[in-house]
């Protein structure tokens, strides 16, 4: 593959993969704790800022951002524009980090929302929303271990780390939207 269609780090080359994937899954496990202890740790502020509000709309316009971006980065992967790959994942991890800011923002001051619709939307909800959780804590790994192997230039794993790791971001980012469009039209 030619330097130029690629993005690497040399700091990243002499890192041995068993290293790496170590401090990815727990720098991994050490952020979903910290995330679940922000969002079920406390209750709700007092007195929310007059901003707040918004930010569950700016979550899931991050979260579509990140799923189209992640299309189109698959597109220009099998098109073999690995330039317009490189930079479209660049910028799905930007929308996909920004979004992660943001959702912890919102929730160390909100704490949890309660889902209050009823009938049949109720375990449709519930079941988009516990594959939602469950597959973004299996992704979070698989993401960083996807762009480790890939900007430290093994491009033979990144590709079969990403075949996984693909499907599962895209899924949570997509379903992250559908979440907030139930809790918008049923909270």
């Amino acid at each position: 593959m030619a330097a130029q269609n690629t993005v690497q780090l040399d700091a990243l080359k002499g890192v041995s993969s068993g290293k790496a994937v170590t401090v990815i899954l727990v720098v991994s496990l050490a952020a979903l704790a910290m995330l679940f202890g922000i969002i079920y740790g406390h209750g709700r502020a007092s007195a929310e800022p007059s901003w707040l509000p918004w930010l569950p709309a700016l979550n899931a316009f991050l979260n579509g951002t990140s799923a189209v971006f992640l299309v189109l980065a698959y597109v220009a992967v099998k098109k073999k524009n690995l330039a317009a790959h490189a930079r479209l994942m660049i910028t799905a991890m930007s929308a996909s980090t920004l979004f992660l800011v943001s959702y912890i923002v919102y929730h160390s001051v909100h704490g949890d929302t309660r889902f209050t619709g009823q009938g049949i939307i109720r375990p449709i909800y519930f079941s988009i929303l516990i594959s939602h959780i469950t597959l973004s804590a299996v992704a979070l790994p698989l993401v960083f271990s996807s762009f480790f192997f890939s900007l430290s230039g093994r491009f033979k794993i990144h590709k079969k780390v990403s075949r996984y790791t693909f499907p599962l971001w895209l899924y949570v980012s997509v379903t992250g939207v559908l979440v907030f469009t139930l809790l918008h039209v049923y909270g």
